[in-house]
């Protein structure tokens, strides 16, 4: 199965996280927005495109914060054989809403997607957003203006 680069939105306002909101077995999950890039598209755009079908609006595109690997064999959905098989290569980057952006379920959510939410930072921990390292580091407001990227690793 070929590893298939995505790019994800970092968007925080008034001390709360952007997250999309999906539901499994366990309960409500979060994740960043963003997906796939697709073959000659320039990661930014994948990440424009791909805000604007799951949030609804489009984003401006600042800095790379994080790089995660995700080796789904070595992680708690492993049961699963699509989850077993998944290798995800994720950048993350710190993003914006445009001024006067309303943020809604776009046109073309991600597959599960039942919502989007504002998560408040002071509280991110009590929500289970994947990769769950990223709360450690959006808890801190000061990982916007993080200068050069973390790789994360193979992280859940």
């Amino acid at each position: 199965m070929p590893i298939r680069p995505s790019a994800k939105a970092i968007i925080i306002q008034d001390n709360a996280l952007l997250a999309i909101k999906k539901r499994d077995r366990k309960g409500d999950y979060y994740i960043l927005p963003g997906g796939g890039q697709d073959y000659g598209e320039a990661l930014h755009d994948a990440l424009r495109r791909e805000c604007q079908e799951e949030i609804g609006t489009t984003v401006d595109v600042g800095n790379l914060l994080f790089v995660r690997d995700y080796i789904g064999q070595n992680h708690e959905f492993a049961d699963d054989e699509s989850e077993r098989q998944a290798h995800a290569l994720e950048l993350m980057f710190a993003c914006s809403l445009p001024v006067g952006a309303t943020v809604t379920k776009g046109s073309h959510p991600d597959e599960g997607q039942i919502g989007v939410e504002w998560l408040p930072l002071d509280r991110i921990h009590q929500f289970r957003l994947y990769p769950l390292t990223m709360r450690d580091h959006v808890a801190n407001p000061g990982c916007l203006r993080e200068r050069q990227a973390v790789y994360l690793g193979d992280v859940n």
